[in-house]
């Protein structure tokens, strides 16, 4: 028995020598790149395009334009994420910015250009997916191409004589290579088999797992809403447009499409680690809620970072943390004219926090008059000591709380109908509190501790009691589970494409001259690979070990020495 070594891709002239054997393995379409030819019609030039945009060259370069014009919407601010950022960068940046609105870089997503690439590259992938799928199948229905008039042509080749009959060699082949999943049927005096669809499989499920991906992509755009909710402990929240401190959603998005729920925030613990380098950083960080949903019982859960709870399609982030002090206001004669936990936003990693107090109803000065009292805050959690540098929180844990006030009275402008930021003070028609020296009023408090305010206007009291606030974000992303899905299947389709090869093999067994078979074995893959001519080996040697060699005819006996003829 006699093998070849892989002699690669076959020239035109042979492959036009192996005809239907030698035909493609694979449903890619072939491109059309001449540009001779008699002059195009505008039906002409429209298929041209259709052929172009179909073809996977084109394709590629669609997803790679995608992915570049991502980029800068990663880099550059946008509004539909962070209006505030976006406003920062245009003052920041006023050359720049007439240049990026005109390029819609502040509005990637959704620009024209990235629109139009989107929308291409989805018109591709179908135009492209669709034909190779019929190709596949009608491949799929026919039989294996008969075996090419010369083997001897073919990348991987073997050959051997046997003394069993043609009928049965290839009768033992067929059943070898069905036993070894090959497509194989007897065609004349060969067998013809063929094996790895499941490459052209991978392929169409990578085209395919694509499109689920965009629009997965475009679902969720479309669709989504998101929402960010801060909650002191003992407070709660419910899911509804009101409720939240911002949202943003999807062209698509209806409030109707919320998901009815509710929770309530327990309680907030977070540890720090007390030494060494990563001392401050958070070891414990967990919000513990009690939540429910439309006609369910309450349900406890404990909400950690990325660790949301899920609550049909929504999910519950936690976020971030800090401190709401709890303050007690009086007026002049003593009467309560607020009392709550104020929360108040971080400006470090130590929880430095600053915010406002507003007292907008119910207090009269000492003349009886409706007014309105203001309070800058700034709180740190563990205070340095009197004399020992700024007023910065030197850990995150409440060790030594210690609040900075300043008051204010006059107009808070609540009353405007204007929106305003409730963790600052607009100062405009406010007038700052005095000592009796003319000092402007500011004092350091300790929990329990009171800051009275000049000429009977009332005070202020740090209660001893500091809650804790967590901000959460609910987020409803409907196309993220047909992502995963199809980032799944475009993995496993792109390694059945790489790892799989699909090959034909022929069997052909004719009786000789001499009445011996000459069994003749070949085989032909999509791709010149090492494995093609190891896979003809095996099934040769497991083919002869049934139709084994027959032996070489023995050769004539040479004269004696005697009766040569130059002898005589």
């Amino acid at each position: 028995m006699s093998k070849t070594e892989p002699t690669g891709a076959t020239d035109a002239g042979e492959q036009q020598d192996l005809g239907a054997a030698g035909a493609q393995l694979s449903t890619a379409p072939k491109e059309d790149t001449g540009l001779g030819g008699p002059t195009l019609g505008v039906v002409g030039w429209v298929r041209w395009f259709w052929r172009q945009l179909t073809s996977m060259r084109v394709a590629l370069i669609l997803l790679f334009l995608l992915s570049l014009g991502a980029v800068p919407g990663s880099l550059i601010p946008q509004t539909a994420a962070d209006e505030l950022k976006v406003a920062q960068f245009k003052d920041a940046h006023p050359t720049l910015t007439p240049v990026y609105e005109k390029l819609q870089l502040f509005d990637v997503y959704s620009s024209v250009w990235f629109s139009a690439i989107y929308i291409l590259l989805f018109v591709s992938l179908i135009g492209c997916i669709v034909p190779r799928t019929w190709q596949f199948v009608g491949q799929l229905r026919s039989r294996p191409p008969g075996a090419p008039k010369r083997l001897t042509r073919l990348p991987a080749y073997t050959t051997w004589r046997t003394e069993a009959e043609p009928e049965q060699v290839r009768a033992a082949a067929l059943e070898l290579l069905k036993s070894r999943r090959f497509r194989a049927h007897a065609d004349l005096d060969a067998v013809a088999a063929e094996k790895g669809f499941l490459r052209e499989v991978g392929n169409l499920a990578f085209h395919l797992a694509l499109i689920v991906m965009l629009v997965a992509f475009a679902w969720g755009q479309l669709f989504k809403s998101e929402g960010g909710k801060l909650i002191v402990e003992g407070d709660g929240f419910s899911n509804t447009l009101t409720q939240y401190d911002d949202f943003k959603s999807g062209s698509q998005f209806s409030t109707h499409d919320l998901e009815p729920f509710g929770f309530t925030l327990d309680s907030f613990t977070g540890t720090y680690e007390k030494g060494g380098p990563q001392r401050g950083t958070p070891r414990t960080f967990e919000a513990a809620v009690t939540y429910f949903e439309a006609g369910g019982k309450e349900r406890k859960a404990i909400v950690r970072v990325n660790e949301p709870l899920k609550v049909g399609g929504s999910k519950v982030y936690l976020i971030a943390h800090g401190y709401a002090p709890v303050v007690t206001v009086r007026d002049g004669r003593g009467n309560e004219v607020f009392k709550g936990a104020v929360p108040l936003l971080p400006i470090d990693n130590n929880i430095t926090s600053t915010g406002a107090i507003k007292v907008m109803d119910g207090y009269r000065d000492k003349n009886g008059t409706k007014q309105q009292l203001g309070f800058q805050a700034f709180f740190v959690p563990t205070f340095a000591g009197a004399g020992k540098g700024n007023m910065f929180s030197q850990f995150p844990a409440l060790d030594f709380p210690v609040m900075a006030l300043t008051g204010y009275i006059g107009d808070l402008k609540v009353d405007s109908g204007l929106p305003q930021n409730v963790y600052q003070l607009d100062k405009s028609r406010m007038k700052q509190f005095t000592d009796k020296n003319g000092n402007k009023l500011a004092q350091r408090l300790l929990p329990g501790e009171t800051m009275t305010l000049p000429d009977g206007a009332g005070s202020i009291t740090f209660e001893k009691e500091i809650k804790e606030w967590a901000s959460f974000q609910v987020s409803q992303q409907p196309g993220n589970g047909l992502a995963l899905a199809g980032a799944l299947a475009a993995i496993a389709g792109l390694s059945g494409s790489l790892f799989i090869q699909r090959r034909r093999i022929w069997v052909r067994a004719v009786r000789g001259d001499d009445g011996i078979t000459v069994v003749e074995m070949a085989g032909l893959g999509r791709s010149e690979s090492a494995k093609l001519p190891e896979e003809l080996a095996d099934l040769a040697v497991t083919l002869n070990a049934k139709a084994p060699t027959a032996p070489e005819p023995a050769e004539p006996a040479e004269p004696a020495e005697a009766e040569r003829p130059e002898n005589k």
